[in-house]
């Protein structure tokens, strides 16, 4: 990439796991990163969420509201979320009751205020974020979805790139003109590698080149699952930050 690229660094899916976002923020200084985004779900699963939500307020990083952050901050009663089956379903309210009582007034009232989209135009490319799809704030755009999903949607969109998190695993693929970017999952990963990950886009200046690469990020992983059991959280879900699923 040539001296004049713009770097802009994507995270999604913090979860309530303040280690994991304190390491991502750590390394995208170390980059020297442009811009940051944050594409919603601060909240949930992990023990942190009003930390998580503190840090993201105290450094003013844009942030989308992700399904559970809607969830949450209008006490809606659920997330949103899909469960397979009754066992995930348990771990999950579990961990809705415990996030809805955890979060504070004030912070909930913020995170009612956060948008659903933002679209940006950066070094002449144009950027759709959103948190789960253009459509809908929990649809989940995996990568062996059907084909055709996704040429419906890039025949819509205006942008070039649509990066959007919510499945908590990494991918980018173009279809027709757009390329899909999903940044995967900065605090509770579902693709085998428990390591902290954001995504870094390099953006040339009057070009159309660019590179897109998912940076994972080590941290003290036992100390969040500690911090899960010590909140009362199933010991599934601690075991689940352990193994990245």
């Amino acid at each position: 990439m040539p001296a004049t690229a713009i770097r802009v660094a994507v995270f999604s899916d913090v979860h309530g796991n303040s280690a994991a976002l304190v390491a991502v923020l750590a390394d995208t200084a170390g980059r020297k990163v442009d811009l940051l985004f944050s594409l919603g779900d601060l909240v949930g699963y992990g023990p942190d969420p009003n930390g998580v939500i503190e840090i993201v307020r105290g450094r003013i990083i844009p942030s989308l509201a992700g399904n559970y952050d809607d969830g949450v901050g209008f006490d809606r009663g659920d997330c949103g979320c899909y469960y397979a089956d009754a066992e995930a379903r348990r771990i999950g309210d579990a961990s809705y009751d415990f996030t809805a009582r955890a979060v504070t007034d004030e912070n909930k009232a913020w995170l009612r205020g956060l948008p659903r989209e933002r679209r940006l135009e950066i070094a002449g490319h144009r950027l759709h974020l959103v948190h789960g799809s253009p459509r809908r704030i929990n649809e989940y755009l995996a990568a062996d979805r059907d084909e055709r999903t996704y040429h419906r949607l890039a025949l819509r969109e205006q942008a070039d790139l649509l990066v959007f998190g919510h499945t908590h695993v990494p991918w980018e693929r173009s279809f027709g003109r757009v390329h899909f970017v999903n940044v995967g999952s900065a605090g509770r990963p579902k693709d085998g590698d428990s390591r902290a990950m954001y995504a870094l886009i390099e953006l040339a200046e009057g070009s159309v080149a660019r590179r897109i690469e998912f940076i994972r990020v080590p941290y003290n992983i036992e100390t969040t699952a500690r911090a899960v059991l010590a909140a009362g959280l199933p010991p599934e879900l601690a075991q689940s930050f352990r193994e990245g699923r």
